[in-house]
């Protein structure tokens, strides 16, 4: 078992950032692909950015491309997600999940009901 403790959310206006952090306890965390996804009311969860267990490989999401960074310390056991330039609709819940990298293969997982393990989720909200 992963368990996955997100932090770091929060109310910010428009063009500004915030840093968000995914705390890992349990097994071995440089095993485990790491992605953050977010979810509006009424909405599926949608696919924000991901990384590759050793670091050699980072995903995004189109619409936060160029605006958004994601990075892991698996010293630490944490996987961040950077927020530059923040947009009204990127207000969302934003949750942190885990995948053992070899489920994924060499092309990654995109889909959330792929990965294995997930946060409670941390609430951002973005005013214009």
């Amino acid at each position: 078992q992963v368990q996955l403790v997100e932090s770091g959310g929060g109310l910010v206006q428009a063009g500004g950032s915030l840093r968000l952090s995914c705390a890992a306890s349990g097994r071995t965390f440089s095993i485990y692909d790491m992605a953050w996804f977010r979810q509006v009311p009424g909405k599926e969860r949608e696919f924000v950015a991901r990384i590759d267990w050793n670091v050699a490989r980072t995903n995004y999401a189109d619409s936060v491309k160029g605006r958004f960074t994601i990075s892991r310390d698996n010293a630490k056991s944490t996987v961040y997600l950077q927020m530059n330039s923040l947009k009204p609709e990127d207000t969302a819940v934003y949750y942190c999940a885990a995948v053992r990298s070899y489920y994924c293969g060499a092309y990654g997982c995109y889909d959330a009901t792929m990965y294995e393990y997930w946060g409670q989720g941390t609430q951002v909200t973005v005013s214009s």
